[in-house]
């Protein structure tokens, strides 16, 4: 894993890697100045082949999802309807286990109903998966049997 911070400079002053999926908006003013949060530099979502890195505020430190700590990642869904509309809300998240045990719900905190967000996690922890480093080593070979009847060579 890398510095946090660093990766957010870097995503922030540009220009990054091929490989990085960058995520920012501007913060509103309105809802800056209501959360005490205006000052602060705008939110930013970084996915890099080897982990996800989120900013909000300087009120939490960034959010940093390592996949050499994940064991399993799963796309989960639910919609929801209301009756005086044809309107469905959709709710996407994805359950992440680590390699210790703990599962945890994720989705990122300033961009929760971009799509983009995390179907970039998604296609980078896959890529991730398929480092060399990520497969198993293969099983040692058997050992050689001498012929059960030297003569018969």
């Amino acid at each position: 894993m890398t510095n946090p911070r660093e990766v957010l400079a870097r995503a922030s002053q540009g220009p990054v890697p091929e490989s990085w999926r960058v995520f920012t908006k501007k913060r509103g003013k309105i809802s800056g100045f209501l959360r005490g949060t205006s000052d602060d530099p705008d939110p930013l979502l970084v996915i890099t082949p080897d982990e996800a890195v989120e900013y909000k505020d300087d009120r939490k430190p960034p959010v940093v999802v390592d996949f050499d700590d994940l064991t399993g990642v799963t796309l989960k869904a639910a919609a929801s309807t209301s009756s005086d509309s044809m309107m469905a809300s959709l709710d996407v998240w994805l359950d992440l286990v680590h390699r210790d045990g703990r599962k945890e719900k994720w989705r990122s905190m300033s961009f929760a109903g971009d799509l983009r967000a995390i179907q970039g996690f998604i296609e980078a922890y896959g890529a991730h998966q398929g480092l060399p480093a990520h497969y198993p080593p293969p099983p040692p070979a058997p050992p050689a049997r001498p012929p059960a009847d030297p003569g018969r060579w």
